[in-house]
């Protein structure tokens, strides 16, 4: 039997959501009719703009209550993870892991790459303090982490993790207008193609809008978006690490 759940908003299963969205027109009555028919359109019922305000000359922007009733079955829901939580391993676990069965320290290096100038995803996975009590790979007594910053070139991290002949290569992706970080990390693994070096590597991806789904189409070996920690880069890193070693 299916799971049907519906959106709601005073009562169970009602279908009433909340949508905001900026047109490209001036604020004033005409444009708050063409956002409700927009709505509308969209397949919405009881459309309520209950918010307009301007941005610029030709600008506006719309905040809508509305309803649905489009139901999904919860059942048939995948979740887009690369592990489930109690897969996940703390950093004392990932320490005494490597040491059983890799036998040696991982070597980690990670980036911000391209003209993307935002470290706070990678110094939150990376850096020793790290981020909401969750340490960063440098406190990894048996990691050996590298955090090289933002705005570095793809040619430059594969160039670096070469030299210090890394196991796993982190890129962080925090810019995305015009799907700017699609064309980026596309770029990055097909120059390590073009070096026969991608299996090399275990490939990493991360950004807020990062899917471990998006990062696999592209050809990395995982993805990892918002509400991930240190913890679940290493737990990746250290089983895919050990995977390879056995192969």
């Amino acid at each position: 039997m299916a799971n049907i759940i519906r959106p709601y908003g005073d009562t169970l299963d009602d279908g009433k959501v909340q949508l905001s969205f900026t047109l490209p027109v001036p604020d004033g009555a005409k444009g708050r009719e063409a956002a409700r028919l927009m709505i509308l359109g969209w397949g919405f019922k009881d459309c309520e703009i209950v918010h307009s305000s301007r941005i610029s000359d030709n600008f506006s922007f719309y905040v809508a209550y509305a309803k649905t009733e489009v139901g999904v079955d919860y059942d048939a829901a995948v979740a887009d993870e690369a592990a489930g939580e109690d897969q996940v391993m703390g950093m004392e676990e990932v320490n005494a892991f490597v040491k059983e069965r890799i036998g040696r320290k991982v070597v980690v290096v990670g980036a911000c790459t391209g003209f993307d100038a935002h470290t706070v995803g990678i110094d939150a996975i990376m850096n020793m303090k790290g981020y909401n009590h969750h340490y960063g790979l440098e406190r990894y007594s048996m990691l050996e982490a590298y955090n090289l910053g933002a705005q570095v070139p793809n040619e430059k991290l594969i160039e670096f993790a070469e030299k210090v002949n890394a196991d796993a290569i982190l890129v962080s992706q925090v810019v995305t207008q015009k799907d700017i970080h699609v064309q980026n990390m596309t770029e990055f693994v097909e120059l390590l193609e073009a070096k026969g070096e991608r299996g090399r590597f275990i490939c990493v991806a991360g950004g807020p809008r990062i899917s471990n789904k998006l990062a696999v189409e592209l050809g990395y070996d995982v993805g990892f978006g918002k509400g991930s920690y240190a913890e679940h880069v290493a737990t990746f890193v250290v089983r895919k690490l050990e995977e390879k070693l056995k192969a």
